[in-house]
């Protein structure tokens, strides 16, 4: 989730011009191109199956204290708690139910943010070992439920808690169980992100499949290959899911504001106070105000991070589809879609892949994602098969990028997780769902352990 840093004297908004131009002010030239991530992690008391709570020796406000050593500054809410650090470049955040989430710094390659991501994978470790925490890759929190589930101490939390569950079923799921990685990524025109945003909308659910990692639901098998998959798809219809309208001829900044616009809103934020506004549309906000309150550009800012597409534009596009995995997986996904959306050749081959398809069958093909993996199928085929055509677009598209780093040559040494993924032909649910009913017995500490370990 998004830290809610005061913005100081915002100005009011005037006209719906002046949000398309928010967008237009994002433009930079390919030369200025850059690639961050964002992941999460699940956090288990070592030796038992409980969630970390916030507070107390053993709780995350502890583990963001001893970031401190590696630079960070605390941020707080208004109330003084501890919900985050911060340095320049990077942000820790913590999301509903403590997933501890590192924002990352945006770099010209995804070599980078790979070196960036050990770094802290290593830090949050010794933590760990400090305090008797273990961290999870993997994209549903597999023992306990909701009910059992701390709450962090985030104002912003505090108004989601209270309207989302009226809209969707899976809505405390989706915010206390839930842990995904997202890259992020620039464009140069309306015309540039418009196509980006297609591409990443239409091949979003192939890259889910090579991701989906969450088939344990309160220590039981689901059924499901990405239980956080089909989570996402009972949160709001509002505000989630595939948007029909980014596959439509003449799609740019006005339409995606026009979206935005009609999306029910969660706050606006005066001198420290949230001021619940899901009342209201953020159309209605602009026309009629809110308790004398008008609107202005701060408050659309903070809207756009209350948007949960699976790819949204914020000041950058950001593709939200996969579960979390290890290290080296989550590595991987920047350098996947940098291959795909950094390269013209790539991107009109991504393209190509699901173009013309019927809305109601990427649909289906959401459900099945979810439900199967690398083993659903589509009406345009195995989605194998697909996903790997699509890992190979994106692998030849960073070949001719050609970004070197030590002694290889461009980045698709990044992707070698995925390959094998790929290679074995199922999504890493179904390779651990193989061994909790095998090896390791049903055994939820044999799990964690195995998970915890899991590189």
């Amino acid at each position: 989730m998004s830290l809610d840093v005061e913005k100081g004297q915002q100005p009011p908004i005037t006209s719906i011009d002046d949000l398309i131009r928010f967008f237009e002010r994002a433009e930079k030239p390919r030369q200025r191109w850059r690639v961050g991530m964002e992941h999460e992690k699940l956090g288990f008391l070592e030796g038992t199956l409980h969630p970390v709570p916030y507070e107390g020796p053993r709780g995350i406000e502890a583990v963001l204290e001893r970031f401190e050593r590696f630079g960070f500054e605390p941020y707080r809410e208004p109330d003084g708690s501890r919900v985050a650090g911060v340095r320049p470049g990077a942000t820790l955040s913590l999301e509903p139910g403590g997933q501890f989430e590192l924002s990352g710094e945006a770099f010209a390659c995804a070599h980078a943010c790979k070196e960036e991501l050990l770094h802290h994978v290593a830090q949050a470790r010794a933590i760990g070992v400090e305090l008797g925490i273990r961290w999870l890759g993997i994209g549903y929190r597999p023992f306990g439920t909701v009910d059992e589930m701390p709450w962090m101490p985030k104002e912003r939390y505090r108004v989601m808690r209270a309207y989302l569950p009226t809209r969707g079923k899976h809505a405390l799921d989706m915010m206390l169980m839930t842990a995904t990685v997202q890259a992020n990524f620039d464009w140069s025109s309306e015309e540039d992100m418009a196509r980006k945003m297609r591409v990443a909308m239409s091949v979003s659910p192939l890259v889910t499949a090579m991701y989906a990692n969450s088939f344990l639901v309160n220590g039981r098998d689901s059924g499901w290959t990405s239980f956080r998959y089909e989570v996402w798809n009972h949160v709001d219809p509002d505000r989630c899911g595939l948007l029909p309208f980014v596959f439509d001829e003449g799609f740019g900044y006005r339409r995606w504001v026009e979206y935005a616009l009609d999306v029910p809103m969660f706050f606006i934020r005066r001198e420290g106070r949230y001021i619940p506004a899901h009342h209201l549309t953020f159309r209605q906000f602009l026309e009629e105000g809110l308790d004398g309150h008008v609107a202005n550009m701060g408050d659309f800012e903070d809207h756009l991070t209350t948007l949960f597409p699976e790819v949204r534009a914020k000041s950058f596009i950001e593709v939200r589809g996969a579960d979390a995995c290890s290290p080296s997986m989550n590595a991987a996904l920047p350098a996947l879609w940098k291959g795909i959306l950094y390269d013209d050749e790539a991107l009109r081959a991504a393209d190509e892949l699901l173009a013309g398809m019927r809305f109601e069958a990427r649909l289906e093909l959401q459900l099945e994602v979810a439900r199967r993996g690398l083993a659903a199928r589509c009406e345009r085929g195995a989605v194998l098969d697909l996903a790997r055509e699509l890992f190979r677009i994106s692998s030849e598209g960073l070949r001719r990028q050609a970004c070197p780093h030590a002694n290889a040559t461009d980045e698709r040494v990044v992707l070698e997780p995925v390959e094998q993924v790929l290679e074995e032909g199922r999504s890493p649910a179904e390779s651990w769902r193989e061994r909790w009913h095998g090896d390791l017995g049903e055994n939820p500490y044999a799990y964690l352990d195995a998970v915890a370990a899991w590189e």
